[in-house]
């Protein structure tokens, strides 16, 4: 006589014996702190990018830059 239970064999793999559980119950506490790192990260990036902005146009480094930029075409030509 078969039993309708489905055995637990040994030889199944960890992630097809976890197919039944929610999702939060698998990943526990740790479900979503990839995405919140990624958010973070790119919260931060764009703060770099806004201050690198504000810094190379202000007047002096704009001035600088020009002047490089001048000296080194000066050079070529």
């Amino acid at each position: 006589m078969r039993s309708s239970r489905r055995s637990t064999s040994p030889h199944r793999s960890a992630a097809s014996r976890r197919r039944g559980l929610p999702k939060t119950r698998r990943f526990g506490a740790q479900a979503g702190t990839t995405t919140a790192e990624y958010a973070i990260g790119t919260l931060a990036a764009c703060a770099f990018a806004a201050l690198l902005y504000k810094i190379i146009t202000s007047g002096s480094v704009s001035a600088l830059l020009s002047g490089i930029i001048h000296k080194a075409l000066g050079s070529v030509g």
